[in-house]
């Protein structure tokens, strides 16, 4: 899992978002991370000691001279401690100090501390206006040139003060994957990757469709997974319930609603592509014809029934490992109900796969719409790894780190 076990320092400067950090900070021990959180005494106004002490499970540090702290130099030791540090809300105010080298509380000092070993995230949040002046776009532009410094942008949506513009801090989720990306060696610099998930919607008339329960988030787990090493990525996907987050990775969304539009998607990303991942849950069959209008009851010649004529759909599968080069790998996935593994090894064969992700819906907490997964790999060689019950985006690192 990205997060487990890493020691992740939390910085809070004085911003109204401030309020936001509790659920970041949950989410993060959630996660099997160890926190540590450090503050502006301004923050304290926004976000009670207590509360960030009672989330984190320790101590918080924001008064260099407090006779509590466990060491004499907390703005040392914990950045040796920690492997990354966020610094969330970042005001105007703290980005002018960070970027000009001031150390004048104990959050800064940790940040100076921090800022020539470690990676640091950064989630500016202030009034629209403020983030606007040259002074503030001044320090964010000298902070962007370090080479472990990563500042987001803010967020556009109502303010504090009741306008709409941008300045918002980005919502934890996007902390997170940011915190993830940061922390995660950039093992595939370099490299294209062609991922497909979802589900395809094949239509019976303008308002029907069949479909199939697919969400998408193996396939966006996976997505998330090669960008957080560096890889450009584009997804080709179907109808999904999960959002795509890519802070810093390059993700290109091509949707493809159809089995035919996403054939033709994929053909067209292909030849571009070292790698592809074939997730989605692309129709085996479309209606033969589609028809212009919705199909009222009334209008049925059968009476209470009616019989859809259906043709086969483009194999994407087997057209991309026809085609695919001596440098090219081709991974797909299999979800099966019963004789798992000798389907899988057979789709495999059949359609030129170079590995094959086997889940089968009889294993509790696998398949469509779980937050969770349990999978085979099967490699063209006959080897295979057996990845056990965890989350998505766990197994989409396993995924990874067996065949890329």
């Amino acid at each position: 899992m990205p997060l487990q076990g890493k020691h992740i320092l939390v910085g809070i400067s004085g911003g109204i978002a401030a309020y936001k950090m509790p659920e970041l900070i949950r989410s993060l021990v959630k996660a099997g991370a160890e926190v540590r959180v450090t503050t502006t005494r301004n923050a304290l106004q926004f976000v009670t000691e207590l509360t960030l002490q009672t989330v984190s499970g320790s101590r918080v540090y924001s008064d260099v001279f407090a006779a509590i702290n466990e060491h004499s130099t907390e703005h040392i030791s914990l950045p040796d401690w920690c492997d990354v540090m966020l610094v969330a809300p970042a005001t105007a105010n703290v980005l002018g100090k960070m970027a000009s080298g001031i150390a004048d509380d104990a959050l800064t000092t940790t940040f100076c501390s921090c800022a020539a070993r470690k990676p640091i995230v950064l989630a500016p949040a202030m009034n629209d206006k403020m983030w606007e002046c040259p002074a503030t776009q001044q320090a964010v532009q000298t902070l962007r040139s370090w080479d472990n410094v990563r500042v987001l942008e803010p967020a556009e949506g109502q303010l504090a003060c009741g306008v709409v513009g941008k300045g918002r801090m980005p919502e934890v989720e996007v902390l997170q994957e940011a915190i993830e990306y940061a922390l995660t060696p950039r093992t595939m610099v370099g490299k294209k990757v062609l991922i497909t998930a979802g589900a395809t919607q094949e239509q019976i008339d303008p308002v029907r469709f069949i479909s199939n329960y697919s969400t998408g988030k193996m396939g966006v787990a996976l997505a998330q997974a090669c960008a957080r090493r560096g890889a450009q990525v584009t997804l080709v996907h179907g109808a999904m319930s999960q959002v795509v987050l890519a802070p810093f990775g390059t993700i290109r969304c091509v949707q493809a609603l159809s089995a035919q539009a996403m054939y033709e998607a994929c053909a067209a990303e292909w030849p571009k592509a070292d790698t592809a991942i074939l997730c989605a849950a692309v129709a085996d069959f479309t209606p033969a014809e589609r028809a212009e209008q919705k199909i009222k009851k009334d209008d049925l010649k059968t009476a209470n029934s009616l019989t859809l004529s259906l043709k086969e759909t483009k194999d994407i599968a087997r057209a991309l490992g026809e085609s695919k080069r001596a440098d090219q790998q081709l991974i797909g996935f299999a979800l099966e109900t019963n004789n798992e593994k000798e389907n899988a090894l057979h789709k495999m064969q059949r359609k030129s796969l170079d590995a094959i992700v086997l889940n089968s819906l009889r294993d509790a907490g696998a398949g469509f719409g779980t937050e969770t997964n349990r999978v085979t790999i099967l490699r063209a060689d006959g080897s295979s790894v057996e990845l056990p019950l965890q989350s998505k985006a766990s197994i989409a690192e396993g995924i990874l780190d067996a065949l890329i």
